[in-house]
């Protein structure tokens, strides 16, 4: 099949890349309803896909993995960059030669009886000046049925490219013989090229996800002045139609597809506010032309946990799987072909088939302690069905962004929520996020993860260059930066239950940030940093939980906590980053020395 562009270093590394791996076909993917149609029918034929119930999942289509492929493989997930400190201590390195030595062999003739399919893909709108155009080369459909759902894929993608530039990104999959012993997902940053081998699950082979939006994405990002961040991104329209633009970052389990597409409480809707979603996952940020931070959505879709979503716990995302979605991993109810997961009802099916394919009888099947669906199974679906997707989303602009938002799980130390008092310590905070594991997450409960900017498994490069490349962007925004604040939904009292009702009443959370970023109210000027007077969150609807005692506590700063938190950042700071090749900003220090200043005060 003929190349679908011109352009001559899209063309030789294709070729040098079918030369390598000798699939029997090469298939172009110029993203048209009739081929995909057809891809997706082959994928039925040969069992790789089944096909939902089209009366109420219309365009559905359902994928299992191996049971040895069903998550992100961290320990085999590598950044190459030439010299060993640019990866840093939060990576794993390889020298790129004798990664390269490695994995050529494994793909010499690996597509061999195989169909090769180019796709070329754009993240971010056709046509923006932030977006990055990618060609990923896989033996696998279901990359490609993915990646048309994640990305803006197919001939329209070279646009951005044209026919000169080689500002692109390489990507190399296949899913050889799924084996996990040799299974590697490979950055080389200098390089703009990504390999994937022996993985069919999404997380490692839907090359544009965190691989390209992230990885390589903060690497060109520090090298062309801008940022690429694990955060998403909301519009908060007020009752006089003027929208304020938010992005945020969390740790997973923290709610953060969530918060993307929340539905505010009563005491806000009937008075015309809406929460717009822009981004579920991932934010490219650039400075625009008036100077202000601006946000695009790289991504065209939403790769979801399924187990937990349900009408009430994320109305919006639940209804963006109701077509042309495909789910991976998740139980089947047999008797009508629909999706079931734990979570979505408390009604496992009868008849049903769990995510390794074995028929069950499913409240049985649970009550003895088994799982239907995996925990980490997903729905990939596209954002246009989104109930409360963004008119801005296609925007080739992006947002403008008023605020940044960190937040992890601390069930003690952590206000509800707290504002920086400029950008530099709000880097810190930033590069402070961490979590207390649950007991989902390991054995040990309330163990201490860090997490810096909710970024650790996707920073590119050097971990202390990416604080300081944050600091760098502070300066260049200067006054027109974001504010920026932290959050914590998950503060506990001491019976241990959750202070705060979280899910759409964050909306209030989100109402003090804004009213902050306006200047319309005041706040609390403490050692950590701006905390809201009790009585300027609006608590209507809720007064009899949260009393204006329970409020005190949430907002409490407890000078013993955080007299720890600091003995702690010294230890993350100097232990597990400085010590292990991490290049700290003084400026960080600076900022935690005058932390522990202020609270001994």
């Amino acid at each position: 099949m003929a190349s679908l562009t011109k352009n001559p270093n899209v063309n030789a590394w294709v070729d040098e890349m079918i030369a390598l791996t000798k699939p029997d076909n090469v298939v172009w993917i110029d993203g048209s309803d009739e081929q995909l149609q057809a891809l997706r029918e082959e994928a039925v034929s040969t069992g790789e896909m089944l096909v939902m119930n089209q009366d109420e999942y219309p365009g559905c289509l359902y994928h299992r993995t191996l049971p040895n492929d069903v998550a992100r493989v961290e320990d085999r997930t590598f950044i190459c960059s030439r010299n060993k400190d640019d990866a840093g201590p939060t990576n794993n390195w390889c020298d790129p030669k004798e990664m390269y030595a490695k994995l050529t062999p494994m793909y010499d003739g690996v597509m061999k009886g195989r169909t090769m399919y180019v796709i070329p893909y754009s993240m971010g709108p056709i046509g923006s000046p932030l977006a990055k155009v990618g060609v990923e080369l896989t033996d696998s459909i279901y990359v490609v049925l993915n990646m048309d759902i994640m990305t803006r894929m197919g001939a329209k993608a070279f646009e951005n490219l044209g026919d000169t530039s080689d500002d692109f990104v390489r990507g190399l999959h296949s899913k050889a013989q799924v084996d996990p012993e040799n299974r590697y997902i490979v950055h080389f940053p200098e390089d703009n090229t990504i390999w994937s081998i022996n993985s069919a699950y999404g997380g490692n082979v839907l090359l544009g996800k965190k691989c390209f939006a992230l990885r390589i994405a903060s690497f060109q990002g520090k090298n062309e002045g801008w940022m690429a961040e694990h955060m998403l991104i909301l519009g908060v329209e007020k009752p006089d139609g003027e929208v304020k633009y938010i992005t945020a970052a969390f740790p997973s389990a923290c709610g953060k597809t969530n918060l993307a597409m929340l539905i505010p409480p009563v005491c806000y809707t009937e008075q015309g506010y809406k929460v717009w979603t822009v981004g579920d996952d991932i934010a490219w940020l650039k400075q625009g032309e008036d100077g202000r931070l601006y946000a695009i959505n790289p991504e065209n879709g939403f790769f979801g946990v399924a187990p937990g979503t349900n009408a009430k716990s994320n109305y919006n995302a639940l209804a963006s799987t109701k077509k042309n979605t495909i789910f991976t991993n998740v139980a089947l109810n047999n008797d009508n072909m629909t999706p079931w997961w734990e979570g979505l009802d408390k009604n496992p099916p009868v008849n049903a088939t769990e995510w390794k394919g074995e028929k069950v009888n499913g409240p049985e099947y649970a009550a003895a302690g088994n799982k239907l669906a995996h925990p980490n199974s997903r729905f990939t679906a596209p954002a246009e069905n989104c109930p409360c997707i963004s008119s801005e989303f296609n925007n080739p602009q992006g947002v403008p962004i008023s605020a940044i938002i960190f937040g992890g799980r601390r069930a003690k130390t952590t206000p509800l929520v707290y504002q920086a008092f400029d950008w530099n310590h709000g880097t810190y905070m930033g590069s402070a996020v961490s979590s207390e594991t649950t007991a989902a997450a390991t054995g040990a409960v309330g163990v201490l993860r860090h997490d810096p900017m909710a970024m650790k498994p996707f920073i590119g490069y050097n971990v202390g260059d990416y604080w300081a490349h944050w600091i760098e962007m502070g300066e260049k925004l200067g006054d027109k930066a974001p504010k920026i604040f932290n959050v914590n939904w998950f503060k506990k009292d001491d019976e241990g239950n959750f202070m705060w009702p979280g899910f759409g009443d964050n909306m209030r959370v989100l109402d003090w940030i804004i009213k902050r970023c306006e200047g319309t109210v005041d706040a609390v000027e403490t050692a950590i940093g701006y905390v809201p007077k009790a009585e300027d969150i609006n608590v209507t609807g809720i007064e009899d939980e949260i009393t204006p005692e329970r409020m005190q506590e949430l907002l409490a700063v407890d000078k013993d906590l955080w007299v720890e938190e600091i003995a702690e950042m010294r230890r993350y700071y100097n232990d597990d980053i400085a010590a292990k090749g991490g290049r700290i900003p003084d400026v960080l220090y600076k900022e935690l020395d005058e932390l522990e200043a202020r609270l001994n005060k």
